[in-house]
């Protein structure tokens, strides 16, 4: 994989999902690493060259003009906002891949909400460009895609997500993901806070409320990745990107319930050695990490203080309360369209149950219902193209609108389109 450290002194950056908290907390370490930088204590300067985001125009265009970005991408159309002077703005579902296509960078940092992504993060492969992913979907719908395609590119693929970062950071400094990890590792454990219901009973969770579960205790996230977190959906998407992330079968990956979120993830190595990463709840600290790899950079976030801990509390994860974790997975077994299905399914019950329209519990059944209705047992077929998992998104959303009677509108990502075998470069990744 190519070495981070010979990008040059200036290093040029695309961030999908530009208005999201993560998005926001990007932009945040890179003018930290530029001040760093300028101050002649870190060689590389960021400069960031697009910017992207799904609906939030007014927040998009204040960004643009305050970091005098030209290049812009919004998914929605905005015609009775006025885009910035001399910017460029690209409008619709293909807008963010259509930007990634049009604008030279080194670095595309993937943190749109849900699958809308996929197409620009495949397309940003396609030209040779490292990835940067918050956008744990991206894998869980087509790791069968993504990695292999990274790998023939030989294009890095940098985890934000904090327990992923924490894996990688506690393994040897030159490994990179996409990788296959050997059988040194015995397993990874990955850290869940447990939410807001992690001392509920089985009835009281199934009949939470969207105010309920968007009282997160411990992380600042957007709606959507917070309902995720109370079901330990978000958990079992984690599972999957692990192990797209570093090629290791789901038996060698275990979930730990660690209120504190002190410790993100442990590696468990063969001789009996375990190493984990250990920091304050505060996402800059993985964004940081996959900007600066394999060099490290003052930190923006706040320093652990040890002596503040009194405790660090784990127990096993409760199935039987959160299912969602035993269907990630299943989703792993099965292969093939499973993942996207899983994750369509419940993007599409989870804005539901925002909407009001489903009690919690009913997220989990209707991803599982939809799994079973559309995906066969054992095994499935590998993806062959991108449309195999756009078919498959639009038809688990499809599936779960039906089960709700036909009625309200269940959110879409934007991702369908007639074809998409170009952001691969060729129909067979």
């Amino acid at each position: 994989m190519p070495d981070k450290a010979d990008a040059g002194e200036t290093r040029r950056v695309i961030l999908l999902g530009s208005t999201g908290s993560i998005g926001v907390q990007s932009i945040e370490v890179i003018e930290h690493l530029n001040r760093e930088h300028a101050a002649g204590r870190y060689p590389v300067r960021h400069e960031i060259v697009g910017l992207a985001a799904g609906a939030n125009a007014e927040s998009l265009f204040a960004q643009a003009r305050a970091l005098n970005v030209a290049d812009l991408a919004i998914a929605s159309n905005q015609d009775a906002i006025e885009a910035p002077k001399g910017s460029q703005l690209r409008c619709g579902v293909d807008a963010a891949e259509q930007l990634v296509r049009d604008v030279e960078a080194d670095l595309v940092i993937g943190a749109m909400v849900g699958s809308a992504g996929l197409p620009a993060t495949l397309a940003a492969i396609g030209l040779g460009c490292d990835v940067a992913l918050a956008n744990k979907e991206t894998l869980v719908a087509a790791g069968e895609l993504v990695v292999p395609a990274a790998r023939r590119a030989e294009v890095n693929l940098f985890p934000i997500d904090s327990e992923h970062s924490a894996i990688w950071q506690s393994l040897p400094i030159d490994v990179c993901p996409p990788c296959e990890i050997d059988e040194s590792v015995s397993r990874f454990v990955i850290t869940a806070s447990g939410g807001p219901f992690r001392t509920w009973s089985r009835d009281r969770v199934f009949n939470a409320t969207p105010e309920q579960a968007l009282a997160h205790p411990t992380w600042n996230m957007g709606a959507k990745i917070t309902v995720d977190c109370a079901s330990l959906t978000n958990k079992g998407l984690e599972v999957i990107e692990a192990h797209w992330l570093f090629g290791l079968p789901g038996d060698r990956i275990d979930v730990i319930v660690h209120p504190q979120s002190i410790i993100h993830s442990f590696v468990e190595y063969a001789d009996g050695s375990v190493l984990a990463q250990l920091g304050a709840p505060d996402m800059r600290t993985p964004i940081q990490w996959a900007l600066t790899w394999p060099q490290r950079a003052a930190g923006i976030s706040q320093a652990l203080d040890f002596t503040a801990l009194s405790k660090l509390d784990f127990e096993p994860p409760d199935f039987e309360r959160f299912p969602a974790l035993k269907l990630a997975y299943d989703v792993i077994e099965r292969g093939g369209t499973a993942g996207a299905v899983f994750n369509a399914a419940n993007e599409a019950a989870v804005a539901a149950f925002l909407d009001h329209q489903i009690p919690f519990g009913r997220i989990t059944e209707l991803s599982a219902a939809a799994l079973d209705s559309l995906v066969g047992e054992g095994r499935q077929p590998a993806l062959t193209s991108l449309d195999d998992v756009l078919a498959a998104d639009s038809e688990a959303r499809a599936f779960v609108t039906q089960s709700l009677g036909g009625g309200g509108a269940v959110a879409t990502t934007g991702t369908t389109r007639a074809t998409h075998s170009s952001a691969l470069g060729s129909s067979d990744a």
